[in-house]
């Protein structure tokens, strides 16, 4: 194939790729109720997560959320950035399916099954940490920051616009920062990745994992900093044997 029809080929997988996601996208618009009853689920008691914190340390506080809309057009709009978001999320393996079928072809034997490990271990740990910022770093935040208070003068309301932004950035953070693995072992395959490096400085990469945790919650308690901290602690023991393990084979050749 010349370079002009290896274009065409991507024109067309492109093309596939925004039908699937337009299509979903409706599909996601249409379904309002539950699409908006999964994403304003932290902000009400009956959170699975809240009722499991109660069964642990007892009877919880009253936690309530005002929300309120403060633009004419707000709730069209977010209705369809969620959707769209959904959609990416729902058609994401297509996606992932349709780009390696394209790919694939320029790549040897060996190749094409080492990138297949590495883009399924990639997708199964952005949406593990999708998962736990849904489950535990999302509503432990917003319990906090929602109920927070300088003044009792002074309620909460909390802008729609605002949740859904935090929502979204936490949920697309959270399944980033769970690559990490992955990103070792290319640093690691290329070289630019040094196990041992990665062993002396352990203490330093440990303090800057807090601070990244800080970061990613800002809610001052030391229990949401653990949470959110350990898992990433741990991402960073499995890259050292990821990166371990693919240095490995270097070394014998």
């Amino acid at each position: 194939m010349t370079f002009w029809d290896h274009l065409e080929e991507l024109r067309g997988c492109l093309l596939r790729i925004v039908i699937a996601v337009l299509l979903c996208a409706v599909a996601a618009f249409a379904l309002r109720d539950p699409l908006f009853d999964m994403v304003l689920a932290p902000k009400r008691d009956s959170f699975i997560t809240y009722r499991l914190l109660e069964r642990l340390v007892g009877t919880l506080p009253p936690f309530k959320v005002e929300m309120v809309n403060i633009e004419l057009a707000q709730q069209f709009l977010i209705h369809v950035k969620v959707s769209l978001w959904a959609a990416l999320l729902a058609v994401s393996p297509y996606i992932l399916f349709v780009l390696m079928r394209f790919v694939s072809p320029a790549l040897y034997t060996g190749e094409r099954k080492l990138t297949l490990r590495a883009v399924g271990a990639g997708y199964l740990l952005f949406l593990c940490g999708m998962l736990l910022a849904y489950f535990v770093i999302f509503p432990l935040t917003v319990r906090f920051l929602a109920t927070y208070q300088v003044s009792a003068d002074v309620p909460n309301v909390v802008s729609l616009g605002s949740y859904v932004s935090a929502f979204l950035m936490l949920l697309l953070l959270m399944g980033v920062v769970f690559e990490l693995p992955v990103a070792c072992w290319l640093l690691g395959r290329l070289g630019l990745l040094d196990v041992d490096a990665m062993r002396r400085y352990r203490r330093h990469a440990i303090v800057a994992i807090v601070i990244l945790a800080a970061v990613i919650t800002p809610t001052g308690d030391v229990f949401t900093l653990m949470v959110v901290a350990l898992p990433i602690y741990l991402l960073y023991e499995v890259g050292i044997r990821v990166v371990a393990r693919s240095a490995a084979p270097c070394k014998q050749r």
